[in-house]
């Protein structure tokens, strides 16, 4: 399965017809995601948008976007470019923290944006897991609508963790 994902997550960075695989088969992965019609508009090796569309199902009692819906949008565009760029099926990756600092009303569609530069993907996640085998690390996401005001800024902490050293009860 996880061979698949790295696949799937090449075919996203490669062409319109991959992208539209792989939000087919998180789709069906993460089902929380599906109803509130959240997907990758764009994949690439060092840059992730997700999306997440103005519409009923994702209002607030204000006819907003969900500052939950935001969040999870934020959490998902992170995550992805992390997976795809380290080996899921040699490390573990699991939320630890997440802070959110709203700046304006989402009534419209929101992009989330997460960039890592190739020099922190050697120097802060593959050098340390090579040595450690565990790393945390904070993602700063940017939330904008279409009319590119910033609505939030995410910041998520993922705990990196190579297999090897996870403990699972049996």
């Amino acid at each position: 399965m996880l061979k698949k994902l790295a696949k799937l997550f090449e075919g996203a960075k490669q062409s319109a017809w991959g992208l539209k695989k792989l939000n087919f088969a998180l789709k069906i992965g993460i089902p929380f995601n599906s109803p509130h019609g959240i997907k990758i508009i764009h994949m690439g090796d060092n840059k992730v948008q997700t999306f997440i569309p103005y519409k009923r199902k994702n209002f607030n009692h204000i006819k907003g976007i969900h500052a939950c819906g935001m969040a999870t949008v934020a959490e998902f565009c992170s995550g992805l470019l992390l997976l795809s760029r380290l080996n899921p099926a040699k490390y573990r990756l699991i939320m630890q923290e997440m802070n959110v600092k709203y700046t304006y009303q989402g009534k419209s569609d929101i992009t989330a944006t997460f960039e890592l530069p190739e020099s922190a993907i050697e120097s802060d996640l593959k050098t340390p897991l090579e040595k450690e085998g565990v790393v945390l690390y904070t993602a700063k996401i940017l939330l904008h609508d279409t009319q590119q005001n910033l609505v939030a800024e995410a910041t998520t902490t993922w705990q990196i963790k190579s297999w090897d050293l996870v403990k699972m009860k049996v």
